[in-house]
């Protein structure tokens, strides 16, 4: 069964070979979970957030887990964009299997400034950007929360990188997603994945404290399924660019669902937590799901959920 897909943009397309990608925060550079499986078979890999200068993140404890799903405030940690060049990206398979970066700047210009070194990076396939992430006090989720300041960082890194499709991650943490969805992809975005984590908190009642050094932090896993399920839907029938379903999927029935909703691909997240072969298997376990249920093609079932 052919399960490849094609994203295409309003500028440029991302060709997958199935709709299996790993989301960014959960997979750390790629490298690490080479081990678990073939990361050619993979649709797509988004590496951990990149920012122009390494970040140490927050202090510990940063990971929490929760019924049905798990918290974390990492704040971001990571080596640095040069370090990543330099030392990740050539010991991936980018020829065979994208690589998406995912970009976190505290500022527009900033975002340009990441985006422009990446941009004609031929190892690097699309640069996704990091509006929503509910764990920083810089950046982050305020520009997530804010149409203005979420379309002035999608123009930004659309005019720094002509040459990469541009894909901007949306916030659950908001109001109305679809007026979000609409003001980015207005300014220009090619793709959107929704979502990213719910902002929440866990306290140690022993303690009277906290159980995140960071006091909150981002839920994910199946506890957030259904929301992003909602957020998708919503999405998709905003706009017309392609959107990215992620939150809580951890089998192939899950992504099918993600299709049926309106999305064109997915992205596994805390399922590589519980085993990090989750991703590997879930892209092997797919074309048995489609069969079981009847689907002979992806493009049949997307979008085409009956609501009446």
């Amino acid at each position: 069964m052919d399960l490849s897909v094609t994203l295409q943009g309003r500028r440029h397309a991302l060709c997958l070979k199935n709709p299996v990608m790993t989301a960014s925060g959960t997979f750390g550079y790629g490298t690490e979970f080479a081990p678990y499986g073939d990361l050619s078979r993979l649709g797509g890999m988004v590496v951990k957030g990149l920012s122009l200068q390494p970040r140490d993140g927050n202090p510990c404890p940063r990971i929490v887990e929760t019924t049905a799903g798990m918290l974390n405030a990492v704040g971001l940690q990571n080596d640095g964009v040069e370090a990543f060049l330099r030392d990740k990206l050539p010991r991936l398979p980018w020829e065979e299997t994208p690589v998406v970066a995912n970009l976190y700047a505290t500022s527009p210009a900033e975002f340009a400034e990441l985006a422009a070194r990446l941009d004609e990076v031929e190892g690097v396939a699309a640069l996704e950007v990091n509006i929503s992430c509910p764990n920083v006090k810089q950046g982050g989720i305020l520009f997530g929360q804010d149409p203005t300041q979420a379309a002035a960082v999608t123009r930004a890194v659309v005019e720094a990188a002509p040459h990469k499709p541009v894909i901007v991650k949306l916030s659950p943490n908001v109001t109305d997603i679809a007026h979000m969805a609409q003001a980015i992809a207005d300014a220009g975005a090619d793709m959107l994945s929704c979502i990213n984590t719910l902002s929440g908190m866990a306290v140690d009642v022993a303690k009277r404290a906290p159980r995140l050094a960071n006091v909150i932090g981002g839920l994910s896993g199946p506890a957030i399924k259904p929301v992003a399920l909602r957020c998708v839907w919503q999405v998709a029938k905003a706009v017309d660019i392609p959107v990215i379903g992620i939150g809580g999927i951890a089998t192939a029935e899950d992504i099918l669902e993600f299709i049926l909703v309106g999305a064109s691909a997915v992205q596994i997240g805390t399922a590589s937590f519980m085993r990090p072969d989750a991703a590997f298997a879930l892209a092997e376990e797919l074309p048995d799901a489609c069969r079981r249920l009847g689907v002979n093609s992806l493009d049949e079932l997307r979008g085409a959920l009956v609501t009446a």
